[in-house]
């Protein structure tokens, strides 16, 4: 079970490859072909799927830098007038999301790793040399965070069909709206 998407694609591509395409029969031209293709755009998806977050980041740059522009040189009416303001307050939040943005998804997967080996790191001194009191408290909050993590994790693969009884396990969408 493995929930990164880049190892996942990796996975399927290989498999494909080594099994399923010399699996074809020779003479079904048309299966083979329409093999190539699915290995040939999971190949282009796996290479995509790092940087899409960065291309649509620099495109929401460009929008805004040619917003400034464009109100600049739109003359006209009251329908252009409006259009310009509805663009302005546009560049104004979109801005905003931007600078939000400026943490890529390898820094927020870099994040998590490095909380993961300092909370590791904890729970080990502290069953080293805590008191009976700070291990049961840190280790209650592991189990809950643990729990809650593990729930999302089961809902994020149920597609998989692991799940002994996948209407138990609440949407994905719901969980990370919480």
């Amino acid at each position: 079970m493995q929930m990164r998407p880049q190892i996942q694609l990796q996975a399927v591509i290989k498999a494909l490859g080594d099994v399923v395409l010399p699996a074809i029969d020779p003479d079904n031209r048309l299966a083979l072909e329409q093999g190539k293709l699915a290995i040939g755009l999971l190949t282009l998806l796996a290479q995509q799927l790092p940087v899409q977050f960065a291309f649509d980041c620099d495109e929401l740059a460009r929008l805004i830098a040619t917003s400034g522009e464009l109100a600049n040189a739109a003359q006209g009416g009251a329908g252009t007038q409006a259009a310009v303001a509805a663009l302005n307050e546009a560049t104004l939040a979109a801005g905003r999301t931007l600078d939000a943005a400026r943490s890529s998804p390898a820094d927020v997967e870099a994040a998590v790793r490095a909380m993961r080996a300092a909370t590791g790191a904890l729970v080990t001194e502290v069953h080293r040399d805590g008191d009976a009191a700070s291990q049961a408290a840190v280790q209650a909050a592991v189990l809950a965070m643990s729990k809650q993590q593990l729930l999302r994790e089961r809902s994020m693969l149920l597609m998989q069909g692991w799940e002994p009884d996948p209407k138990a396990v609440p949407p994905l969408a719901d969980l990370l709206a919480r």
